[in-house]
């Protein structure tokens, strides 16, 4: 059986569990990460050098980074969350990609900025704020009039963006509206498999 190494807070672990509940498979999700403080010790490590959570666990094979997994899990349990060639791959995997390059950052900035007084935040903070909505704005305009971020299904590609982008929309800053990609949370987040992956 699949083993989730992770805790259910973390927007990554959400990637890997909203593909595993979307595909049904069989899988046991362990607490590990912040809260736990079980990512330094040499067992963990051996795992995943990052100590950062999730890491998956298959049989004999070992992967960390969540977008690696999922490509992993479509790879062999779900051809149809990606794409049927390579061109169509590419379809999927450049919005996997830009998750990490241009939102991660950030997020990441507006997360923890979340949880501060206005006064407290870093120098700058408003103008990565600025750049996050921006890069937000490139994706709501993709998904205008569209369900699915690519192939017009549900893909890989909307398993890795909708944890985050959903914690994006309803950060506690103004913000201008992004119909395309509050339309498609909007569905995304009424799928009881995000449902449970996300508690």
């Amino acid at each position: 059986m699949l083993r989730v190494l992770g805790r259910t807070t973390s927007g990554n672990v959400q990637k890997v569990l909203f593909a595993l509940e979307e595909i049904g498979a069989e899988y046991v999700r362990e607490d590990y990460g912040r809260q736990f403080e079980n990512t330094a010790t040499p067992e963990y490590l051996a795992m995943n050098p990052t100590s950062k959570v999730p890491t998956l666990v298959d049989g004999d094979t070992v992967i960390w980074e969540s977008n690696t997994i999922l490509r992993y899990l479509a790879d062999t349990r779900a051809v149809a969350l990606t794409g049927a060639t390579p061109a169509e791959r590419t379809e999927v995997e450049r919005w996997m990609d830009f998750l990490l390059a241009a939102i991660n950052s950030g997020y990441l900035t507006a997360f923890k900025g979340a949880k501060l007084e206005p006064a407290d935040r870093p120098a700058g903070f408003e103008t990565q704020i600025a750049d996050l909505h921006a890069q937000m704005q490139i994706v709501s305009a993709h998904l205008e009039e569209k369900e699915f971020v690519a192939l017009g299904k549900l893909t890989i590609a909307d398993c890795a963006l909708a944890p985050i982008l959903g914690r994006c929309l309803n950060f506690p800053y103004d913000r201008p509206e992004m119909p395309g990609l509050e339309a498609w949370f909007k569905g995304i987040s009424s799928r009881p498999a995000f449902k449970t992956a996300t508690g």
